[in-house]
């Protein structure tokens, strides 16, 4: 959902006509469309998610940097769906990354 927002805005789920967010961070999504208006996006997913397939999310990602989108992709190895925090697993510490992406992109 909150790719959708960040390509859309939340007019598109009946809300107000509000900004769309500043930055997006998302885990684990098979959202696959973008635009140029898309705002800078942080993505995580594991290697062996069986739900959210990585090189659809990897595809996504490339065509946000090709039309000029500030992107920040990250696979981590031997993980499926659902790594929360990362605690303990080759994702430890992403949620740090993700708050520097966004304190980076912060207006």
């Amino acid at each position: 959902m909150v790719a959708y927002i960040g390509t859309y805005g939340v007019e598109a789920f009946g809300g107000d006509n509000l900004a769309k967010p500043g930055t997006i961070v998302m885990a684990y999504t098979g959202h696959t469309d973008y635009s140029e208006s898309d705002p800078p996006t942080f993505i995580v997913v594991g290697e062996n998610d069986g739900i959210a397939n990585p090189a659809t999310m990897e595809r996504r990602a490339e065509n946000l940097r090709r039309v000029g989108v500030d992107v920040e992709f990250h696979e981590y190895p031997n993980l499926g769906h659902g790594f929360g925090l990362g605690i303990g697993t080759s994702a430890e510490g992403w949620i740090n990354l993700a708050i520097d992406f966004w304190q980076k992109h912060m207006t």
